[in-house]
């Protein structure tokens, strides 16, 4: 477990969420571990809540522990989620991660995207192309005509749920 926050594997960015909500991807779940209170005035498309209390419950554990659906644990930055990924990385729970920078930086890259500069390279004003256009599907700023077209890829590899491996049963007799 120290080695993979060492490395910071449990971190998704952003634009993966935006490209995969915007795709309508089957295997994410977004999990919001913040009060319900806070999840009530706002959350991204599709999440249920989960408050970091709750998270063990056995009521949320099917959803917690599994290998089907990618969960992505948020909150309004990234440590309470950290924490949360932890709580269930130390359990063995595998195909968890978390939103990179939180509630907090997913405003500030998907809904409310910087221009790059004019001397920018190309990929930089692609990925504020689709950062723009994301943000007008998910319900950001107002999406203008030239964003009304399909959303582009953001081209940036996800990671894929792990198969847990089952041990074989019965046999020859």
């Amino acid at each position: 477990i120290l080695e993979e926050i060492k490395s910071g594997t449990q971190f998704i960015h952003p634009d993966i969420i935006a490209q995969m909500l915007v795709e309508k991807d089957p295997i994410l779940q977004l999990i919001d571990v913040r009060p319900q209170s806070e999840f009530e005035k706002y959350s991204l498309p599709g999440a249920i809540n989960i408050p970091i209390d709750d998270l063990l419950s056995s009521e949320n554990r099917y959803l917690i522990d599994q290998d089907v659906m990618m969960n992505v644990f948020y909150a309004n930055g990234t440590t309470r989620a950290n924490e949360a990924w932890m709580l269930v990385r130390q359990l063995g729970y595998r195909n968890n991660y978390v939103l990179s920078g939180g509630l907090n930086y997913w405003v500030e890259t998907i809904l409310n995207p910087r221009p790059p500069d004019a001397t920018s390279p190309d990929d930089e004003f692609a990925r504020y192309d689709f950062r723009k256009a994301a943000s007008g599907a998910l319900g950001g700023g107002v999406a203008t005509p030239a964003d009304s077209r399909d959303v582009p890829r953001a081209n940036i590899p996800r990671p894929q749920p792990q198969q847990r491996r089952q041990a074989v049963s019965g046999g020859c007799s």
